[in-house]
């Protein structure tokens, strides 16, 4: 069983050595995330994530669990019964301190999306919280979509491995009829490794994975697959809510 700080490590790293989020050391955050190791540096790392470690806090105090236990890092990252821990008033409050004053006039969507039932996942963040669904409004599109796409954590199947690089039957996000909608299966080149060593190690063609700014993060089962499944439905869901609505502004 992996640790739920290394779990972290593999999904928060992606996006860390793109820039993105957390601190500037990600390759202490890789050498974790492939090593296995858990020590005090790592979870001062996790803690450096000003986006990811609020909602590992939330989950764990409305669970009784530390912010990075394994439980905790797979409700945020995958999904699990976790998030129903979560009520709508403490995912509310917390949402209202932390973007009201961001987010302008379009907290309303926000707001709207816990009201309709959001859980505070990784997903609920990136399709709910961050400015792209407002972006495609304005009929700037094909950024926000890949961005969308690249951010969220998909699932596959390995078909091929080649050197560091694995091919992975995934569904991509769309826009079909002004909706966001998985589209069918296609194959995806994503990087499993560096100079041999992986976030999910010894990878196989027929394994199952997630996967998140183009890196392979861990090898999962079917369970897990249909619990990020579902979880992306609810996401995409809230999402398409609304792009469905007149918005006058966009998250600032």
């Amino acid at each position: 069983m992996t640790p739920g700080a290394v779990q972290f490590a593999r999904y928060a790293y992606p996006p860390n050595a793109l820039g993105y989020c957390g601190p500037h050391d990600h390759i202490a955050l890789f050498e974790y995330g492939t090593a296995g190791v858990v020590d005090g540096g790592l979870r001062h790392l996790a803690r450096d994530f000003e986006g990811a470690w609020p909602y590992l806090q939330l989950i764990a105090r409305s669970s009784g669990k530390d912010p990075l236990d394994r439980n905790v890092v797979e409700a945020y990252w995958i999904g699990n019964s976790l998030l129903d821990a979560v009520d709508m008033a403490t995912l509310g409050n917390s949402m209202d301190e932390r973007f009201r004053t961001r987010a302008g006039t379009s907290w309303d969507a926000v707001s709207d999306a816990v009201t309709a039932g959001a859980k505070p996942s990784h997903g609920f963040h990136v399709f709910c919280v961050y400015p792209w669904v407002g972006l495609m409004r304005t009929g700037l599109t094909d950024q926000p979509l890949q961005v969308l796409d690249r951010c969220r954590i998909r699932w596959g199947k390995v078909t091929e491995i080649e050197g560091d690089d694995a091919i992975v039957d995934s569904q991509p996000l769309v826009l079909e009829d002004d909706r966001l909608v998985l589209g069918p299966s296609r194959p995806e080149r994503v990087v499993w490794a560096h100079d041999g060593h992986g976030l999910a190690r010894n990878l196989e063609p027929g394994d199952l994975v997630t996967m998140h700014w183009g890196w392979v993060c861990d090898r999962v089962g079917a369970t897990e697959v249909r619990t990020l499944a579902a979880g992306t439905a609810q996401a995409l869901a809230l999402a398409n809510r609304d792009l469905a609505r007149p918005r006058s502004g966009v998250f600032a």
